[in-house]
């Protein structure tokens, strides 16, 4: 079996010492979020008695991404890549310390949230090219999908932590365990991630350079369909998911309930990434990626047949287990991508992924306000089949060889 044709290893990936340093600081970054946004919608909830603030507070740092990585999309390609996600995980532990220290009006807090996501892209996009720009082939797939695996762990046991934290210490000490983690995780690229130059590096403008390169990467018919086919998806599902809690209480299920649905996707997603990503040969992962998609839409269909609620925990982790429909299309995006612009290319995909994150939950709720839970999960599962034709459109650009780590 030839490099191109078989699966990459976990060994071959942590081999990487870059990937190793922005594995272990993405992993307790997402951990540490995941606890500030838990802390701070209890905090705002304390503080105004309004489940909407509390809400708002929960989503703050979702869209305003799309102001950065449109604006700003272009520093990962101009700025060294060590002390730009540094930075990024510094200015996040100087906002969760914030929040926890100064006792702030509730609107001023959530400028603050909003105001530092604005450049969540730009940071992810740089760690997201120096992976690209270290793994090759099957490992660099390999690579995105442990990653993957590795968040949907740290945000579960981030929120776990969030409900331990918050009734040990409360809110504002729980801020401030969070404000330590992105302090570990800047540290651990400081002194885990070597130190690499640009090339090549443009002048002018970033925000002029920004906007051109942006409309230069959507207008290319094969990459904005694969950046669509890893938004829209996101999008309803995401919308699905945060149904749950009402459709458990509209079922009449017990107390609780909602939060094992609610757990359930994430459990799909850890399995169905870890079968995708090292059990099936690269060739197999991408000539299926159509069916995984199906599978990521299609149990949520069966959840307006009002089924048992062990069958509907079962639906849901057969639905997480879909998200693997990704891991097929890696190859293909990063063939895709523009050399000089491979860091804007993932700062827009983090933008893109955040950005319909965000609005997800708001056009599926919005659905099942005028009809049930059930029937807007539903929806949002066949809104999901309907992606099935941008996978069957996307042309295959020629694969790049090796399953291995570029050397250097």
């Amino acid at each position: 079996m030839t490099a191109t044709q078989r699966p990459a290893t976990y060994r071959e990936v942590f081999a990487e010492p870059s990937f190793r340093a922005l594995f272990a600081a993405q992993s307790l970054a997402v951990g540490a979020v995941s606890l500030q946004i838990y802390a701070l919608s209890v905090l705002v909830y304390a503080a105004t008695g309004s489940p909407l603030l509390s809400a708002v507070a929960f989503g703050a740092g979702f869209l305003p991404q799309f102001v950065g990585g449109l604006l700003l999309g272009s520093l990962p390609d101009r700025l060294p890549p060590r002390p730009l996600i540094v930075a990024g995980y510094l200015v996040e532990m100087t906002l969760a310390g914030v929040l926890a220290l100064a006792d702030l009006p509730v609107a001023t807090s959530l400028a603050l949230v909003a105001l530092v996501a604005v450049g969540t892209p730009v940071f992810a996009g740089s760690a997201l090219r120096v992976i690209a720009d270290r793994l090759t082939g099957d490992a660099y797939v390999l690579g995105r999908s442990v990653s993957t695996m590795s968040s949907s762990a740290a945000q579960l046991l981030g929120l776990a932590a969030g409900g331990v934290a918050v009734a040990a210490l409360g809110p504002r000490n729980a801020l401030l365990v969070a404000a330590a983690g992105h302090l570990l995780a800047a540290v651990t690229v400081r002194f885990g991630l070597p130190a690499e130059a640009v090339t090549g590096a443009r002048r002018g403008s970033a925000v002029r350079d920004s906007l051109t390169g942006a409309r230069g990467l959507l207008t290319d018919r094969v990459l904005r369909r694969l950046l669509l086919a890893q938004w829209l998806p996101l999008c309803f599902v995401v919308g699905a998911e945060a149904l749950l809690v009402s459709y458990a209480a509209s079922r009449g299920f017990a107390s609780g309930a909602g939060a094992l649905l609610m757990a359930a996707p994430p459990a799909g997603m850890l399995l169905g990434n870890a079968v995708a990503g090292r059990l099936l040969r690269p060739a197999v992962r991408e000539r299926h990626t159509g069916t995984l998609l199906f599978l990521l839409g299609a149990p949520l269909l069966g959840l307006a047949a009002t089924p048992p609620l062990v069958v509907t925990a079962g639906l849901l982790v057969l639905s997480g287990a879909g998200f693997a429909y990704e891991v097929g299309l890696q190859r293909r995006f990063l063939a895709a991508a523009p050399d000089d612009r491979r860091g804007q290319v993932f700062a827009l995909l983090a933008t893109g992924v955040m950005v319909f994150q965000g609005t997800g939950p708001l056009l599926v709720g919005a659905a099942a306000q005028v009809t049930t839970p059930a029937v807007a999960i539903a929806a949002a599962g066949l809104a999901t089949l309907l992606v099935a034709p941008f996978l069957r459109r996307i042309d295959r650009p020629r694969r790049r060889g090796g399953s291995g780590v570029r050397a250097g």
